[in-house]
């Protein structure tokens, strides 16, 4: 088969494979959020509360008009009953709820939200995505620090501690490994305790002093003065665990053969741990690494409520207080697609990462 045959054949493959892993995340995203605009509205139940919420408010609009005050009750009922038709046809909450989901559905997959019932944006605006894409960047800037300075962090280490296994560092590794089953935010209330209450050098929470600074430098640096504790948190409830997994695979890998092989045959020390231990063991790492990822963004609504660190997790906290659907659906999309791209990146990372796995299945 001549070489240009053999890349079109390879180019087929890969296009065939990404269709089926994205139709497969797809369904999985449309389902999620299927099953949470069910639940969100309580089967339907939620149309109710919205059904007196809208009269009572309809009412209280007219009542407090002064220009109606003179009117016939029969009369400003009347104009009551008009007002709150008009909302209920505008919102479509005289059709049954059954057809609206899967209309709603349509739309939240578009994130075509329309408006929040009860938030706003600081900007004011009253826009869905707006609320949203303004909290994006806060999640993603914090979530994307601590995960980056962990796999790091935990590489190197666990590099090191393959070399000196049973060492004092290496029992303290394993020692401290069970810490991990704590969440972040239990690790966050300590710091705020010792670092802004007992020795107050760090804020307990917040992104940025008010009023935050006019200098871009100044504003970036007390950006980054509110993210020392979360990511701390973050950091050390990862941490211990995530170097003793990888120890473990980098002292698999260093046994085999080949690499006593390259030993014997007098590479240097950090040739062989990059070439023949490292490499070999990136496609569990990253996957150990992605799971985890995929663990914090679940937990990313307590974190970010306890430093109220003004991201996805606490928007959605503050949706579910406020019973504002439109947010809450918005915002599992959201994560869902970041879970959705993380699964697909995975796929995608092994097969540059191990040249032995085929996409498509070879």
């Amino acid at each position: 088969m001549s070489v240009a045959g053999g890349m079109q054949r390879d180019i087929r493959r890969l296009g065939l494979f990404t269709g089926k892993r994205l139709l497969a995340l797809f369904l999985t995203i449309l389902v999620g959020v299927y099953l949470t605009i069910l639940i969100a509205n309580m089967g339907g139940r939620v149309d109710d509360l919205r059904m007196v919420q809208i009269q009572g408010q309809v009412s209280e609009m007219v009542r407090a008009d002064p220009s109606f005050q003179d009117m016939p009750s029969e009369e400003r009922n009347a104009l009551i009953q008009r007002q709150v038709d008009l909302e209920v046809e505008r919102l479509r909450l005289d059709q049954p709820f059954i057809l609206r989901s899967f209309d709603y559905l349509y739309r939240a997959m578009l994130l075509d939200l329309g408006r929040a019932e009860q938030m706003h944006s600081d900007s004011g605006s009253r826009q869905v995505y707006d609320i949203i894409v303004e909290r994006l960047p806060a999640t993603l800037l914090l979530f994307g620090t601590a995960n980056l300075l962990v796999f790091f962090f935990s590489v190197y280490i666990a590099l090191s501690l393959s070399r000196r296994y049973g060492s004092a560092m290496d029992r303290s590794v394993i020692a401290l490994a069970p810490s991990s089953a704590a969440p972040a935010w239990f690790y966050g209330i300590f710091l705020i305790l010792l670092f802004a209450f007992v020795m107050p050098i760090l804020p307990s929470g917040g992104m940025v002093q008010a009023p935050p600074p006019e200098n871009p430098l100044l504003y970036a640096l007390d950006v980054l003065r509110h993210m020392l504790l979360p990511v701390l948190a973050m950091f050390l409830s990862q941490i211990f665990i995530s170097i003793y997994s990888w120890r473990t695979f980098f002292l698999i890998h260093s046994s085999e053969d080949y690499v006593e092989m390259a030993r014997a045959k007098g590479l240097p020390d950090k040739l062989i741990e990059r070439r023949y231990i490292l490499r070999p063991t990136l496609s569990p790492i990253v996957t150990s690494f992605l799971l985890m990822l995929i663990g914090l963004w679940s937990g990313a609504i307590i974190l970010e409520q306890v430093f109220s660190w003004p991201g996805l997790g606490t928007l959605l906290f503050q949706a579910i207080g406020h019973r504002d659907t439109p947010v809450i659906i918005g915002s599992v999309v959201i994560f869902a697609y970041l879970l959705a791209l993380t699964v697909f990146l995975l796929d995608i990372l092994y097969a540059i990462l191990d040249p032995r796995i085929r996409i498509g299945g070879d």
